[in-house]
């Protein structure tokens, strides 16, 4: 009860109440939040502190850079919703806010774009030399086959396009990465879409930082190639998979192109098919489906993962 309580004490201010109602529309960062609310940063601050330990707010630091986030676990997240729910949208002052976090959010999405352009041609030399990406697009949603899912996890996130793809089948989609650059690129991109289900922030695959079983779609594109380790990539998204969840990848197959490998990081040249499949196995995960793609010189590789029953183990 007292942990009830106080995160209704959290909650119950007018500052406060403007706070979880911008966060409910993404993650923002203190600096972000003292322009809208035209308020001190340490006011700001405060608030925020105080939300954080009812429990009411997440907080997480990528760099020297802080960002919140709502609560979206357990009572804190059922209280969260609840209380969403009850602003009126039609409020003055929330409708300012509103004014006010659209222009920051096209300020994230015209940096993320600059990014973008400045790192296009990079990656436009990779995309030439296999099949076009909306097809690895359609061929990932079939194998998923459009099932809704509570929550997804797009690993190695980038410009966020798997959380975009993904977001009419998933209640809830987070994106992970281990750069600050492309998290911006992936957030500008995800406030431009109004994707308000999915979120970003910095991880690592070998330590996603999500509970055990806790996730139902798990996706690698183009990612595994950079991994020093694979193997141990895939345990960890094995360890975070639910029961019936899916771990959907997609990755070259073995090629000679050594100029990745020389000028864009590739560790791997890609991956042989029952090599990816034995690698899930050892993880604890079994095949479903395979699918490759050719189209230029690299073919692409999609593997469908789902837990193994304890006969398949």
């Amino acid at each position: 009860m007292e942990l009830l309580l106080s995160a209704l004490r959290a909650a119950a201010e007018a500052t406060r109440l403007r706070i979880l109602a911008l966060l409910a529309k993404g993650e923002l960062t203190v600096g972000e939040l003292v322009n809208i609310l035209d308020q001190s940063q340490p006011r700001v601050s405060r608030h925020l502190k105080l939300m954080c330990e009812a429990g009411v707010l997440d907080r997480f630091q990528e760099g020297t850079t802080v960002f919140y986030r709502l609560a979206d676990q357990g009572k804190n997240g059922a209280l969260n919703k609840a209380i969403i729910d009850l602003v009126p949208s039609e409020d003055p002052e929330f409708s300012k806010d509103l004014l006010a976090l659209a222009d920051i959010r096209e300020e994230r999405f015209e940096k993320a774009q600059s990014y973008f352009r400045e790192n296009a041609a990079s990656w436009g030399e990779i995309r030439s030399l296999h099949v076009a990406e909306g097809q690895v697009e359609e061929a990932l949603i079939e194998l998923q086959g459009k099932k809704q899912v509570s929550r997804l996890l797009d690993v190695g996130t980038g410009t966020g396009r798997m959380l975009e793809l993904f977001a009419p089948y998933a209640s809830q989609g987070l994106g992970l990465d281990v750069s600050r650059e492309m998290l911006a690129v992936a957030r500008g991109n995800l406030a431009n879409k109004g994707l308000e289900n999915s979120q970003v922030r910095q991880g690592d695959m070998y330590e996603l930082g999500v509970g055990d079983a806790s996730q139902d779609l798990v996706v690698f594109h183009q990612v595994l190639h950079f991994a020093d380790e694979p193997s141990k990539a895939i345990k960890e998204a094995a360890r975070a998979l639910a029961h019936n969840g899916e771990l959907l990848i997609a990755d070259f197959a073995p090629h000679q192109e050594e100029f990745l490998r020389e000028d864009h990081a590739h560790r791997r040249l890609g991956f042989a098919e029952e090599e990816m499949i034995q690698m899930g196995e050892q993880a604890g995960l079994a095949c479903k489906a395979v699918k490759h793609l050719d189209g230029g010189k690299l073919r692409v590789t999609l593997w469908q993962f789902g837990q193994a029953s304890s006969g398949e183990e």
